[in-house]
């Protein structure tokens, strides 16, 4: 009787780095000490309820937001991770307001990690589940320490992205440009193992997940397209059934195996949208167009714009290829 082939991340990403042959590992190696930070936050998020790491540090986040201590903890583990392993040559942190420089006592690499620590984070009192999102580019900067220049990169110069959801189990979700591949942390061997092999995002779903209390603040392409997927259309396979979380990763995970559409639109109170164009919007468009899917700021690509700011915003339409592409012709007032 055939046995299903077990396979540790480590083992998966030494497998893909084969199909490049002049790689060095570098890479590689970055990709697994991600998947050991993950696996620390990870065990904290399970005892949250019994250690004093829930609730707020009583300081904000450079986006005016409060800190709660597992988002301070989420960044301190990544950090702490990273920063000694000579793969890196600067960081650059959701929750922080500059770059990371690596410490001057360590090494420098040839690739620079951008990461939101701990995405919705404002569920974690709640038992939602919440997420770690992080992107990774090469270093473009002349010198040896990396600079601001090395984070202020196009989402379509990116050579990695992933997501970690903190959940009913812990799932790790990576591109490195050959497809999306996931692997669930069995914490009896604390081994992260593939579960989910070449994820592809189905080309139209039925599910669209936006928050509708903040339907007063729409503009009136949002309005219509919204109720354009409420309207039934047995051809269309619409209505569509609506699932908001408030936790982005979360969303997303659910929207990248079941097919749909998650929008946080620009809208009168965001005019510029509320999403962090580095942190989680590039990561994850890198992840819907490696699984077939699409991402766009409802005029364009997403992974087409040129970062001006470390903490840049943007408005975002991501999911199956043929909901974006309607979502856009709504929002361009074609439809």
């Amino acid at each position: 009787m055939p046995t299903k082939r077990l396979v540790t991340i480590e083992r998966h990403i030494i497998e893909q780095q084969k199909q490049f042959p002049q790689a060095t590992g570098e890479f590689s190696a970055l990709l697994y000490d991600i998947a050991f930070a993950a696996k620390v936050i990870s065990r904290e998020v399970r005892r949250a309820g019994l250690a004093d790491i829930l609730g707020y540090t009583g300081t904000e986040n450079v986006q005016g937001e409060e800190v709660r201590k597992l988002d301070e903890f989420a960044d301190e583990v990544i950090f702490r991770a990273m920063d000694h392993t000579g793969r890196l040559c600067v960081m650059a942190c959701e929750e922080r307001e500059e770059i990371i420089p690596i410490p001057e006592e360590f090494d420098c690499g040839h690739y620079v990690l951008l990461y939101d620590p701990l995405d919705g984070s404002s569920n974690i009192d709640a038992n939602v589940s919440i997420g770690t999102i992080f992107s990774i580019h090469r270093k473009i900067s002349p010198g040896e320490r990396g600079a601001l220049a090395d984070c202020l990169q196009p989402g379509s110069k990116q050579i990695g992205a992933g997501y970690v959801i903190y959940g009913s189990s812990t799932l790790l979700v990576y591109t490195a440009g050959l497809g999306v591949h996931g692997f669930t942390l069995d914490p009896t061997v604390g081994e992260f193992l593939l579960s989910h092999e070449n994820i592809q995002i189905p080309q139209r779903g039925k599910i669209y997940s936006i928050n509708e209390g903040n339907t007063h603040n729409w503009d009136d392409n949002t309005r219509r397209y919204i109720e354009h997927l409420k309207t039934p259309d047995k051809a269309s396979g619409r209505p569509y059934s609506s699932r908001y979380i408030g936790s982005l990763v979360s969303d997303f995970h659910r929207n990248l195996l079941y097919g749909g559409i998650f929008l946080y639109p620009a809208d009168k109170k965001s005019p510029k949208g509320k999403l962090r164009l580095l942190y989680e919007a590039n990561p994850l468009g890198l992840i819907v167009e490696q699984a077939g899917g699409a991402v766009s700021n409802g005029q364009r690509r997403v992974l087409d714009i040129e970062p001006a700011d470390l903490h840049q915003r943007t408005p975002l339409i991501i999911g199956s290829l043929d909901d974006v592409k309607e979502a856009e012709e709504f929002f361009q007032g074609k439809l």
